[in-house]
């Protein structure tokens, strides 16, 4: 379930194979760009922390950065390239490895990389000290305290350092989406027993969780599935979940 494709029409079929019981309904939740989130918040960095809380596109403004644009000019196409710059920034992606993704010239994929430290500069300071961090400690750290020992940073092995560097930035972001999901699942458990709805978490799939629920307590489960994904941790820009209900996986997702 984890391996669905999500935006192509393989996935969109094989979503609509998983129905809800007779009477029921599925009902889907997904946090929106949870792991950039994070990283405005661990970093501290009030450009990027701002612009979640005017609730701007991300994405959209990322590409206006690295281009030298205003906003409304970015087409589809360009903000697709900053996407990749946004989420391979967090897993300390190369130049090189940037440019495949978006099929530019490799001098086009570093400008991007550095316009994007330049502007996101608090990011690019985390960054940095993640790894210092995590080669003085022996591992890296989310918020909530779960470590992840990285001995690969004191491997002799060029190519093992470098993973472990890119464990170093990463796993304190990954992880706090991890950890965040995981009391998600819980207080959203809780709270449906308690109020008595017939209804029942189903699935995880990384930052989504799919539950089941008769028609008629639909609403009010959904309602309770946003609030406890959304109050799950207290950052310093909002968390904000996606709902939609439906007769099967597709229509719900």
């Amino acid at each position: 379930l984890q391996n669905i494709p999500i935006r192509k029409e393989l996935g969109s079929a094989l979503r609509k194979m998983f129905i809800a019981a007779e009477d029921c309904c599925l009902i889907d939740a997904d946090y929106s760009q949870i792991e950039l989130r994070i990283l405005a918040h661990v970093s501290g960095d009030e450009t990027m922390i701002e612009a979640f809380k005017a609730g701007e596109d991300i994405h959209r403004m990322t590409a206006a950065v690295v281009l030298g644009k205003e906003p409304g000019e970015v087409t589809a196409e360009e903000r697709s390239s900053a996407k990749a710059v946004n989420f391979g920034i967090v897993y300390g992606i190369s130049a090189f490895s940037l440019a495949g993704d978006i099929k530019k010239s490799v001098k086009e994929a570093n400008n991007y990389i550095n316009s994007y430290l330049k502007k996101y500069s608090a990011v690019k300071e985390y960054l940095e000290e993640s790894k210092k961090q995590a080669r003085e400690r022996g591992y890296a750290e989310t918020i909530f305290g779960r470590r992840r020992p990285i001995p690969e940073l004191k491997s002799r092995n060029f190519n093992q350092r470098s993973f472990g560097e890119r464990v170093a930035m990463n796993m304190p972001i990954q992880g706090a989406a991890a950890d965040i999901i995981k009391l998600a699942m819980v207080r959203a458990d809780r709270r449906m027993r308690r109020e008595g709805l017939k209804a029942r978490l189903i699935l995880q799939v990384h930052d989504e969780l799919v539950v089941e629920c008769v028609k008629s307590d639909a609403e009010k489960a959904a309602r309770i599935l946003k609030e406890e994904m959304e109050g799950a941790a207290q950052l310093s820009l909002p968390l904000t979940v996606d709902i939609k209900i439906g007769q099967n996986w597709a229509e719900a997702h």
